[in-house]
């Protein structure tokens, strides 16, 4: 008796066929692309930037208040928009709720008052008026026939300081970019390992409410670069935070894995660049610093800078457009838990999977034993 056994020949391994001539050329000039946009989004607004009615608050007779604004105006035209306020006490309010950079007092004791807390750029360029300002007073002395070393001596005060952990600024400033990649880097990560849309929405509540408690313990309690109520603070990062991942996770609702490119590319490459986080919106061309107040980057560096330094300063703005991002995310998920676009699985598919998953673990020591 013999037995004959079918042995099937393995298949044989043909290599990959070369990608064609064209779509090489395509793909380089499509990178090289690519690379022309991350480089114009990150150099333009360097490149721009320039002070635009910079809102400066002055006290003093209006004589000597349009001989400043003038000489101002022959120095960097347009730079300085002068806000006329009553006096001293008025003019460190201004600056303190925010409506002002700075401020320039005349009179008998004449005064610069900066805010190096609101921005270094802004700090150093009131700080570059004093000696302007000593110099025209010291003109006025000469032409009115007195000695021009009489003249009344210019001060410089920094009505709202940095922290004395963060003399320059650069911890508060580097926090912000902490705040924009975080919220990118949860949403991507919750889009990718979590199935469902509304567990996607739990997951970046959890992981706003986690991270933005480390964000803060890391830059408020261990580095010092944040100021103020530290529960305020963590809650502000957490908002920040879920104002971007939400709107991602969002995306990938209702396009399926391509809302992930949508949302990086806007949080990004268009929401960073007009954040003002680095320097005054007021240095933006045109109204692209007001427009970036309205995006996440732009109002989670706003509302942290103001909780720690400016508890006087209307906030209300900065909360609002955090809210709005985070809600619209949310929003998004559950329009796309209900449609199922872009191929996504809805939460009673992923419920289903799930349930196949842990028969199947049940099942697996049965069939070895």
């Amino acid at each position: 008796m013999s037995s004959t056994s079918d042995t099937t020949a393995p298949p044989v391994e043909r290599p990959a066929p070369h990608t064609p001539w064209g779509r090489v050329v395509g793909l380089g000039v499509a990178v090289a692309a690519v690379v022309g946009v991350l480089v114009l989004a990150f150099s333009w607004p360097a490149v721009t930037a320039e002070p635009k009615d910079l809102p400066v608050a002055v006290a003093g007779p209006s004589q000597a208040v349009a001989g400043v604004e003038a000489a101002l105006d022959e120095a960097q035209p347009g730079a300085v928009d002068l806000v006329p306020v009553a006096d001293r006490d008025a003019a460190v309010a201004a600056i303190q709720e925010r409506d002002a950079y700075g401020a320039i007092v005349l009179g008998e004791a004449p005064e610069v008052l900066t805010a190096s807390a609101a921005s270094s750029v802004t700090n150093q360029l009131l700080t570059g008026v004093a000696p302007q300002l000593q110099a025209g007073l010291a003109q006025q002395a000469a032409a009115g026939g007195g000695d021009p070393a009489a003249a009344p001596t210019v001060t410089v005060t920094d009505v709202v300081a940095l922290s004395a952990d963060d003399p320059r600024g650069t911890g508060l400033t580097a926090a912000m970019f902490p705040l924009l990649l975080g919220g990118m880097l949860g949403g991507i990560a919750i889009s990718v390992l979590v199935v469902g849309a509304l567990r996607r929405v739990l997951a970046v509540a959890v992981y706003a409410t986690a991270g933005g408690a480390v964000l803060v313990a890391v830059l408020q309690s261990w580095f010092g670069a944040l100021q103020g109520d530290w529960w305020t603070n963590a809650g502000a990062a957490a908002l920040a935070l879920a104002a971007v991942a939400a709107p991602i996770t969002g995306f990938v609702a209702l396009l399926g894995r391509a809302g992930i490119a949508l949302g990086a590319v806007t949080m990004m490459l268009v929401a960073n660049p007009i954040s003002g986080a680095t320097m005054p919106p007021e240095f933006l061309p045109w109204h692209w610093g007001d427009i970036g107040q309205w995006f996440p980057p732009g109002a989670g560096a706003t509302l942290l800078r103001d909780l720690s330094y400016f508890p006087s300063a209307d906030a209300a703005p900065a909360w609002l457009a955090l809210g709005l991002w985070a809600a619209a995310g949310v929003i998004l998920s559950l329009v796309g838990h209900l449609r199922t676009a872009g191929g996504v699985e809805p939460d009673a598919e992923a419920a289903r999977d799930e349930a196949l998953e842990r028969a199947a673990r049940h099942r697996e020591p049965a069939l070895h034993a």
